[in-house]
């Protein structure tokens, strides 16, 4: 295989990459319709139409402004180019999540929104990370040199980890496990979203130590300290799992 892949249309090609991130926002959205459809959901369609957009503007926020601090050393040459370049889902989770909750403050709905989401999101990000792992070294998204045997050459010469398919290979652990879970328990209102995002933050807090990041003397880079700032925002998930169950189904 030969990165980056593209996709062959008549005498031009299209970047595997941009054809996995269309479909991820496609069939996320498709499946989430599915399972409202299929489940009682105790907020309005009216009021889910007001969530999204505060979701939507959150995210873009977050995703730029985290992905524009995930490289200091280049903030002095900070511009609009830059800014809109430069994302990342850490910070578009986060950003997401406070503009739910302000939109839900403000719109007075206490019932979660995020369950519902959860199935969706994972498997968006499945398809959005085979996209990046196609892109190369063009996504920006690789892991270090490494020897291992199932390290791979992504274009430039260098074996490296390939993150994005831990990654992939989370999401689906992850989906595997809610899914056995929830046939053995209920889950409290909210807390399926908990376990989501705070694992994951989990995840991209100790799969950051293998990317060729920028780490600032004390041995961190800038998206671990907001994996680490989230972290603390969810720690009863942590420190409490007991509560994130509510009886036997």
């Amino acid at each position: 295989m030969h990165f980056p892949v593209n996709i062959p249309l008549g005498k031009s090609s299209i970047p595997a990459h941009f054809v996995c991130e269309t479909l991820a926002y496609f069939v996320g959205y498709r499946y989430y319709v599915y399972l409202r459809k299929h489940t009682h959901d105790k907020i309005s369609t009216e009021n889910r139409l007001m969530i999204f957009i505060g979701a939507a503007f959150g995210a873009l926020i977050g995703s730029h402004l985290v992905g524009v601090f995930e490289s200091p050393l280049l903030l002095p040459h900070f511009s609009l180019m830059y800014l809109m370049g430069n994302k990342t889902i850490v910070g578009g989770m986060l950003g997401g999540l406070i503009g739910v909750e302000l939109t839900k403050k403000k719109l007075g709905v206490t019932a979660s929104s995020g369950d519902l989401m959860v199935y969706p999101l994972i498997l968006a990000m499945i398809i959005g990370r085979i996209g990046c792992f196609l892109a190369g070294l063009d996504d920006g998204t690789y892991g270090i040199a490494s020897n291992l045997p199932w390290a791979i050459d992504l274009g430039d010469g260098i074996r490296r980890h390939p993150t994005n398919l831990y990654e992939i290979l989370f999401w689906i652990l992850l989906w595997g496990s809610l899914w056995v879970a929830e046939k053995r328990y209920r889950f409290t209102d909210g807390s399926k979203f908990k376990i989501f995002l705070s694992s994951y933050l989990v995840f991209r807090l100790m799969v950051e130590f293998i990317k060729p990041d920028y780490f600032f003397s004390f041995g961190l880079s800038v998206i671990q300290l907001v994996c680490i700032a989230g972290i603390l925002y969810y720690y009863k998930v942590f420190l409490f799992p007991s509560k994130l169950i509510k009886s036997h189904a």
